[in-house]
């Protein structure tokens, strides 16, 4: 689960990170209030969506000219113009694709007087199989031009779970930074900070870029970007709290009430499959054949027929959708299931696209049979092969 950069700030600053002081603004009304709890002279003005690339982005009403989604403003007055021509607009970045998002919320921070950008993140490192900061001189740059360009700038520094972040751990991380005087030591107390709350809150990853080192020589966290692991939010009641349904997908929510893995794409064959690996290698087969995935959705192991039934649901609500392709492999899950969920949602919302339908494994002859005798206009499949082969030319025409 995803939050915004406020309220990232809001759980950093509970545990003692260095946070500037900043308002929220979820509607119109409290612009004046937000710039006048700040201090000033200088205000900046920060569009709050989940995704990255904000201060380049660019509002589809206003133009390509048009300032980007983070403004620094050094009057009050340029604040408030700031929020009210930032609010309610659709900010285009290169994480958002063509549709952008629309700003429903801004946050108003107190300026920071910057001399250093320095780029920070803790996640988990698969390659070693520990937590891990990431860390970089370049702050303030996407980490992938970072990596790409000069890769010798970045440190990667593996942190021992049975003994957290530790005083060698915070030294080398500073180190990397070339932290000095209090900077180095405000540094490596933030770090066993930060780790700690990564732990605590059940983090998938916390990102600060930048962290800077203000001309006073003290570390300070500019942005924060804060995903969690969603099998733990069960434990965060405080952290579900910060849930904002209107970043996601509807058919991604609606999904995620019946437990099902999905995620909505740009293409036009929706599918659904059941176990990660054979769904992404359905999604690997139809883009061989020339189309494009609407979605990935795996439907699990123990699937019911209302789980399939919702499924197929959530599959034709999407407008993009022009095919569909069902592959089910029984091992677990049993065809016949599937197959009485299938027939069950057709039946239910209809069927206005071409349907291929791929069976093998537990209960397939029965599975087969109940397709068969639906009525239904279903495309039979022998294969995987077979089945993306049939679907593209069916959507292609």
């Amino acid at each position: 689960m995803n939050i915004h950069e406020h309220q990232a700030k809001e759980i950093l600053k509970g545990y003692g990170a260095p946070v500037a002081k900043g308002a929220a603004v979820t509607d119109l009304s409290q612009a004046e209030a937000a710039v006048d709890s700040l201090p000033g002279p200088v205000w900046v003005v920060k569009s709050q969506i989940h995704a990255g690339g904000r201060g380049k982005g660019k509002f589809k009403e206003l133009g390509q000219d048009a300032k980007g989604g983070v403004r620094v403003s050094f009057s009050r007055d340029e604040a408030l113009e700031n929020i009210r021509e930032m609010f309610g607009k659709t900010l285009v970045t290169a994480q958002t694709g063509e549709g952008g998002k629309q700003v429903q919320r801004l946050y108003v921070e107190d300026g920071a007087d910057i001399d250093r950008e320095l780029y920070l993140s803790i996640l988990v490192d698969r390659a070693v199989g520990k937590t891990a900061f990431v860390v970089s001189t370049e702050g303030g740059m996407d980490i992938e031009t970072v990596a790409h360009d000069t890769p010798e700038k970045i440190t990667t520094q593996p942190i021992d779970a049975s003994n957290g972040c530790t005083e060698a751990d915070a030294a080398k991380l500073a180190d990397a930074l070339k932290l000095e005087g209090s900077a180095r030591e405000q540094g490596m107390k933030l770090f066993q900070t930060l780790y700690k709350a990564f732990v605590e809150k059940d983090m998938s990853l916390l990102e600060i870029n930048p962290l800077i080192v203000t001309k006073k020589n003290e570390v300070q966290v500019l942005d924060a970007k804060v995903s969690f692991d969603g099998n733990a939010l069960f434990r965060h009641d405080d952290i579900a709290a910060y849930r904002d349904e209107s970043e996601e997908d509807a058919k991604e929510i609606e999904a995620s009430k019946y437990d099902l893995a999905y995620v909505a794409l740009d293409g036009d064959i929706g599918c659904m499959v059941n176990g990660a690996g054979l769904a992404m290698a359905t999604m690997d087969i139809i883009k061989l054949y020339g189309a494009e995935p609407a979605n990935f959705l795996d439907v699990g192991g123990g699937a019911t027929k209302e789980k399939v039934t919702a499924a197929f649901k959530i599959i034709t609500s999407d407008p993009n959708v022009k095919g569909i392709l069902v592959n089910i492999f029984g091992g677990i899950m049993r065809c016949d299931v599937i197959a009485e969920g299938v027939v069950a949602a057709v039946k239910e919302v209809g069927l206005k696209v071409p349907l291929v339908v791929r069976l093998e494994g537990t209960k397939v002859e029965e599975g087969k049979k109940i397709i068969n005798e639906s009525g239904l206009n279903v495309i039979a499949a022998d294969d995987l092969d077979d089945a993306a082969q049939k679907i593209v030319k069916a959507v292609k025409g």
